[in-house]
């Protein structure tokens, strides 16, 4: 290997070993905090100037040393910046579509009309009819009511209001046991009690549950059945806070569940919970998601992608070009001179490869974009000597070879591989 190469060589691992030497030393890891925004203390920087970089200096490449370390520069640029917030969630029967039969009064099952789970049933269907003696004494009192009402004439005065009062006070008797309109008018007109009481059906959908049976007595309160309606469904899951900003009321959703890969449902953001779990730091979030043909069920898992925007019209670089100290983040500003300047920032949200600046750069400035790090590290060596096989400003290239010292032997090689002249042998 000629000398030349050998002096390439051992230049450009000087030049790596001391950069791994630096990486070692920064000022602490490189963190992002909760709110998406990368650590920032002391003042704001200024949008011009080193503005807080006072630990470094401005460095000056040749167009050598620049393709050495392999610099690349980069514009400011305004831009909108959007990303996609992933999460996990299950999916939901909707509250206010789930409906549960419970009697108000004592009695008998006397038949079942709907008598397994799964049956889908509609409003206004029978159910269930329950004997219950109670049931059977105040329609014979509203019967009575009704006769005693009739047979006053309305110019006897507070007799006749008297009786209006008992027939009115026992219709409402039946209606407070859900005897509906039309049974209460039908018995009225046919003057026919019925022993059993009729329960329907008080919404459209599915029966989630049953708990009765034929010939069971039943008491008030219990829970019957429970119906719902599943042709719109629930998807509930948890955001992190530091991206809660971004996900609004009427935002669009879409949904994916593992028994129908590569299917996309789309739905929109219905509530965002007002309270943070202190354990998890997440909030809790709703995507109403429609369901037509029931493929989805409740207490299926989803995943729930909110495609979000979290800048408009912002200044941003890419995010490689930011130097993260763990106490301020710098960016390396070209100047009319040819000459980088630290320069901090504010870092605002971030999507994909590209961050948003806050405060501390103006559009059209061009930054080093790649390479930013073997750049700070000459920048914190200032005029300490630089790194190693690295001369400072008009000094010479990173990969420039040393001149030959005459008082070495000089070695060549022949094409046999052999030593050539003014070569030692072993």
């Amino acid at each position: 290997m000629s000398h030349f190469n050998v002096s390439r060589t051992v230049g450009t691992i000087g030049l790596l070993l001391a950069a791994l030497a630096l990486g070692c030393r920064r000022d602490g890891p490189a963190e992002e905090p909760a709110n998406g925004h990368a650590a920032h203390r002391g003042a704001t920087p200024e949008a011009s100037g080193t503005g807080g970089a006072s630990d470094r200096q401005p460095v000056h490449l040749s167009a050598e040393q620049e393709r050495a370390l392999g610099v690349v520069y980069v514009s400011v640029e305004r831009a909108t910046l959007t990303r996609s917030i992933r999460t996990v969630g299950r999916i939901e029967a909707p509250e206010p579509n789930v409906a549960d039969i419970t009697p108000k009064i004592e009695g008998f099952v006397e038949e079942l009309f709907v008598a397994s789970t799964g049956e889908t049933v509609r409003q206004g269907q029978p159910l269930l009819t329950i004997y219950s003696p109670e049931l059977v004494a105040a329609q014979e009192e509203l019967l009575t009511a009704k006769r005693l009402a009739a047979g006053i004439d309305s110019s006897a005065g507070e007799s006749w209001s008297a009786a209006r009062t008992m027939l009115d006070a026992s219709r409402r008797r039946l209606a407070y046991w859900d005897i509906t309109p039309e049974q209460i008018e039908r018995l009225e007109r046919t003057d026919e009690v019925t022993k059993t009481l009729t329960l329907v059906a008080p919404v459209t959908g599915i029966v989630l549950e049953k708990n009765v049976l034929e010939g069971q007595r039943v008491m008030p309160g219990v829970r019957l059945y429970r119906i719902a309606d599943l042709t719109e469904l629930w998807v509930e899951g948890e955001a992190f806070e530091r991206d809660i900003q971004f996900i609004e009321e009427g935002a669009q959703a879409h949904i994916e569940v593992a028994a129908y890969p590569g299917e996309h449902r789309m739905g929109t953001v219905s509530f965002v919970y007002p309270t943070v779990d202190v354990q998890s730091r997440t909030n809790r979030v709703r995507v109403t998601v429609p369901n037509p043909d029931l493929r989805l069920k409740p207490g299926m898992f989803a995943t729930i992608f909110f495609d979000v925007r979290v800048a408009t019209d912002a200044l941003t670089v890419p995010s490689e070009a930011v130097v993260v100290t763990g106490e301020r983040n710098l960016v390396f500003v070209r100047n009319a001179e040819g000459v980088l300047e630290p320069r901090e920032v504010v870092l605002g949200p971030r999507a994909g490869e590209r961050i948003a600046i806050l405060a501390g750069l103006a559009e059209g400035e061009r930054i080093v974009g790649a390479a930013n790090f073997l750049v700070d590290a000459e920048s914190r060596l200032g005029g300490a000597g630089g790194m190693p096989g690295m001369q400072h400003a008009g000094h010479g290239s990173v990969l420039e070879p040393e001149a030959p010292d005459a008082s070495r032997p000089q070695r060549d090689t022949v094409p046999d591989g052999t030593a050539g002249p003014g070569h030692d042998h072993d």
